[in-house]
C-alpha cells in the first residue's frame, strides 16, 4: 500500500464531502469542487475522516491511491482555506496592474500583455512589482500563474523577469573580455 495513501485526511468541521460512486464532492465556505476519483481506487468516510484504498494491489493501483489521497486533500484544504501564489517582477520599468478583470503587464516587450483573470482565480497586485493569485483550485492557481510567469521567465544574468516569490535564481556571471 501507498505510504502517503495510507494517512486519512482530516475533514475540518465545515466542510462538507458527499461520495457518490466514484464522483466526490466537497463543499465548503469558499465553494464547491468535484472529482472523479480513478476506478482502481475506493473512498469512503469514516469517523470525520476520508480513506483512500487501492482496490486491487496492481503497480497501478497503488500509485493512483496515493495520487487520489493527494487530489482530495487539495479539494478539502481548497475549500476550506484556499490556495495562493506570489509572483515577483523584477527589472527596470517592469509593472503590472489590475484594469477591471484584466490584468495588465509591461515587461520590456514592445506592447503592454493584458492577461484576462479567468472566474475561478482573484489576482491582486498589492505593489506594482507584485501579483498575488488566489483561488480554491490548486491545480489552476499554479497554472495561471505559470501563464503569467511564461510571458518573461527571469533570466539568469541580471535576474530581469517574472518570478515565483520563493523561487531561487541561479544566477550566471557575464562574459569577461
Amino acid at each position: 500500500m501507498s505510504r502517503i495513501a495510507s494517512a486519512p485526511i482530516q475533514i475540518p468541521p465545515a466542510v462538507d464531502v458527499n461520495i457518490d460512486g466514484q464522483k466526490v464532492t466537497v463543499k465548503g465556505k469558499n465553494g464547491t469542487l468535484q472529482w472523479n476519483v480513478h476506478e482502481e481506487v475506493g473512498v469512503l468516510i469514516d469517523d470525520g475522516q476520508i480513506k483512500i484504498k487501492a482496490l486491487n494491489q496492481s503497480k497501478s493501483a497503488i500509485a493512483m491511491s496515493g495520487t487520489s489521497r493527494a487530489l482530495l486533500n487539495n479539494l478539502v484544504t481548497g475549500v476550506s482555506t484556499g490556495f495562493e501564489r506570489r509572483l515577483q517582477i523584477i527589472g527596470v520599468g517592469y509593472r503590472a496592474a489590475l484594469n477591471g478583470n484584466v490584468l495588465n503587464l509591461s515587461l520590456g516587450h514592445s506592447h503592454p500583455i493584458n492577461y484576462a483573470i479567468p472566474d475561478d482565480v482573484t489576482i491582486e497586485t498589492p505593489t506594482q512589482t507584485e501579483i498575488v493569485i488566489k483561488g480554491i483550485d490548486k491545480q489552476r492557481v499554479g497554472q495561471v500563474a505559470a501563464n503569467i510567469r511564461a510571458y518573461r521567465k527571469p533570466e539568469p544574468y541580471k535576474g530581469k523577469g517574472v518570478k515565483y516569490s520563493d523561487e531561487q535564481i541561479v544566477r550566471k556571471e557575464a562574459k569577461k573580455s
